[in-house]
């Protein structure tokens, strides 16, 4: 685990959990999405659970591995022990421990999501996967790459057999390009699908915004549990944000400029103002 700990934080600061994506480690992924920055200027503490080569030579998070995602074992309960080893050490508020991830990473985070959500104020799944969509590596490239098979008990089932009586779902983001040839952008309809049912939401209910950046689709169920969509016209597989310098300021092939920021969007959703 790796963290970042701005100075005089305030008593009781936000956690937020960022879980990088194939390739990436969690210095490449914070130099180019500014997740430190806007913690030092918001007064957060960020956690970077980071894969090794020694469990994914791609360095991967094993969403796609049963041993690696069940309950209280393997790369799961990892995170969670540092989830729970940070918010101890750093004295989080424990009603303020949000979790973003990106590609493998957002799949990862649809999982934890899923097996812990009391443990979780808010969450972000970007270019990820639906929970329990596959059980090898092979079956997961053909699912990322032409969309998860639908189970005959429905995706929601999938997810509330994990946790079939949660306090309350917090609020989830998903996040996905139209022109993500990495991750099929079909995933993304089938995560809302999913959390949608695990929510019991009418996904008739929904309500669809007209962006400069694509289109923002939102649910809203009677206790407040929540799922938007953010479907970002163009863009390929990776980490939204807006940059001043342009795309060649870039280092990460998976953090894109586009017309909307990720990290400042979750920023104002999270309520982690400027200090």
């Amino acid at each position: 685990m790796k963290s970042f700990l701005p100075v005089n934080l305030p008593k009781k600061p936000a956690l937020v959990v960022v879980l990088h994506g194939c390739g990436q480690t969690p210095e490449s992924l914070d130099a180019a999405s500014g997740f430190s920055r806007l913690a030092r200027d918001r007064g957060f503490v960020i956690l970077y659970p980071e894969q090794t080569r020694s469990n994914n030579s791609q360095l991967c998070f094993n969403w796609f591995r049963p041993s690696a995602i069940a309950r209280d074992r393997g790369e799961l309960l990892s995170i969670k022990q540092m989830i729970e080893y940070a918010s101890s050490r750093h004295k989080i508020n424990a009603n303020r421990v949000f979790i973003v991830g990106l590609s493998a990473g957002g799949a990862m985070t649809a999982v934890l999501l899923a097996t812990y959500p009391d443990l979780f104020a808010g969450a972000a799944i970007v270019g990820g996967m639906p929970v329990g969509a596959v059980r090898d590596a092979m079956s997961a490239l053909r699912a990322m790459k032409s969309g998860a098979a639908a189970p005959t008990e429905g995706w929601g089932r999938r997810i509330t057999t994990i946790s079939p009586k949660p306090r309350l779902w917090p609020p989830i983001t998903i996040w996905h390009g139209t022109a993500d040839r990495v991750v099929n952008p079909a995933n993304a309809d089938t995560s809302i699908d999913q959390w949608l049912g695990a929510m019991n939401i009418d996904r008739r209910s929904g309500d669809v915004q007209t962006k400069t950046w694509g289109h923002l689709h939102s649910w809203k169920a009677a206790n407040g549990s929540a799922v938007s969509f953010y479907s970002i016209a163009g863009m390929a597989h990776g980490l939204p944000i807006k940059s001043r310098g342009g795309a060649q300021r870039i280092k990460d092939p998976f953090v894109l400029a586009t017309n909307v920021s990720a990290p400042l969007e979750l920023m104002r959703l999270w309520e982690l103002p400027r200090r």
